[in-house]
C-alpha cells in the first residue's frame, strides 16, 4: 500500500542561459518581444545545466522527501536518458514498479531558454510519457491518494481513466489541470470536478476553466467554488495563491525573495500542500507547506534541488507566512 501515487511526465530539462542581446522587440508576438538567433549561426551562452524534472517526477520527489511511501507511474524512453530517471528513482527510494519503458519514443525533454530579467521560453518534446496506456496502470494500484500533475498532449486523454482508476480503489485524488486538459476536454471537465477531491490551477488555468477575465480572480474563485465543492487552490505566482475550502477562502503569500529558477515552483506548492493535507493539518499549515516549499525550490537550479525534508520543515515557521481568511459572502 502506497501513501502516494503520482502521475505526469517525466523529462531531462537543459536549462540555457541566454544573453540579453538575443532578445528583440517583436510587435506581432503576445509578449512584444521574442528571442532571435541568426539561421546557420552559433549562438554562446552563458551557462548549461541539466535536471531531471517533469510533474510526475517532480511531485513524487516532494512526497518521498516529505516521508511518504511514494510510487511514481508513467513511461519513459528506452534511453539513456530513461536510464537516469529509473537511477534517480532508485536513489530517492521512490517506487518505479508502475514505470514503464518504450522503444517507440524517446524520453521527454524540453530545452529552457532562460535570462534573470525575462519570461522563459521553453522548448518541449512531449515523448514516451504520452504513451501510457490503460493496461499500464489499471491493475488495482493499492493507495491512498492519486496526484495527477499536468497531462498534456495524448498523456491529457487517460485523465479519466485515471481518475475511474483511483475511485475504483477509494482514493483520493488531487488534479492539477493543464491547459491542454482543459481545452481539449470541455464536456469531460464537469464530470472530472465531480470526482476529484483537491483541484489545483495557475491563474491562468482558472481563467480558461471559468470562462472568467484573467484580472477578475474575485469572481474566478467564487466560480470555481460553484464549479467544484472539494479543495479549490489557485497559484498566482508572486501574489501567492488564493485558496477555497469549508466555505472560507484562504490567501497568503511569501515576502519577496532571489529567484534562481522558476521550473517546478507549481510542482513544488501542490505536493508541499497536499503533503500536509495527508497529514490532516490545518489548510493554513498546508498553505504553508506549500508556499515554503515553493520557495525554497525557486531558490536552487532544478525543479527538486530545493524542495524540503521533512526534517527541514522548522523552516516554515521562520518563514512567518501569514495567511489572512475570509468567509464566503
Amino acid at each position: 500500500m502506497f501513501d502516494v501515487v503520482t502521475f505526469g511526465s517525466a523529462t531531462l530539462d537543459m536549462s540555457l542561459l541566454i544573453s540579453k542581446a538575443n532578445i528583440k522587440k517583436d510587435e506581432k508576438s503576445v509578449a512584444k518581444q521574442a528571442y532571435c538567433f541568426n539561421l546557420g549561426s552559433k549562438i554562446d551562452i552563458s551557462s548549461v545545466y541539466f535536471s531531471l524534472g517533469g510533474g510526475g517526477i517532480n511531485t513524487a520527489t516532494t512526497f518521498k522527501k516529505q516521508g511518504f511511501k511514494t510510487a511514481y507511474c508513467g513511461t519513459i524512453g528506452d534511453d539513456i536518458f530513461g536510464e537516469q530517471i529509473i537511477k534517480y528513482l532508485k536513489e530517492q527510494k521512490i517506487n518505479f514498479d508502475l514505470v514503464k519503458k518504450t522503444k517507440l519514443k524517446q524520453t521527454n525533454n524540453s530545452v529552457i531558454l532562460d535570462n534573470p530579467n525575462y519570461d522563459r521560453t521553453i522548448l518541449v518534446y512531449r515523448g514516451a510519457s504520452e504513451l501510457l496506456a490503460k493496461q499500464d496502470f489499471f491493475s488495482k494500484i493499492k493507495t491512498k491518494w492519486f496526484y495527477l500533475a499536468p497531462l498534456s498532449g495524448e498523456l491529457s486523454k487517460m485523465t479519466q481513466v485515471i481518475i475511474s482508476c483511483a475511485k475504483k480503489n477509494n482514493a483520493k485524488i488531487v488534479a492539477n489541470f493543464g491547459n491542454s486538459q482543459i481545452k481539449s476536454a470541455e464536456k469531460e471537465v464537469k464530470q472530472w470536478l465531480a470526482e476529484i477531491d483537491v483541484l489545483i490551477l495557475n491563474q491562468e488555468e482558472a481563467s480558461l476553466l471559468t470562462g472568467i477575465d484573467y484580472n477578475n480572480e474575485e469572481k474566478i474563485i467564487k466560480k470555481l467554488n460553484l464549479m467544484h465543492s472539494g479543495i479549490n487552490i489557485m497559484t498566482k505566482g508572486e501574489q501567492g495563491v488564493t485558496v477555497t475550502a469549508n466555505n472560507k477562502i484562504y490567501k497568503a503569500k511569501t515576502k519577496s525573495f532571489k529567484v534562481i529558477d522558476e521550473t517546478g515552483a507549481g510542482d513544488a506548492f501542490g505536493s508541499g500542500f497536499v503533503s500536509a493535507l495527508m497529514r490532516n493539518e490545518k489548510i493554513e499549515d498546508c498553505i504553508r507547506l506549500g508556499l515554503a516549499n515553493s520557495k525554497y525550490a525557486l531558490k536552487e537550479q532544478g525543479a527538486v534541488s530545493g524542495v524540503l525534508l521533512k526534517k527541514d520543515n522548522y523552516l516554515v515557521k521562520k518563514e512567518n507566512i501569514k495567511v489572512q481568511i475570509e468567509n464566503f459572502n
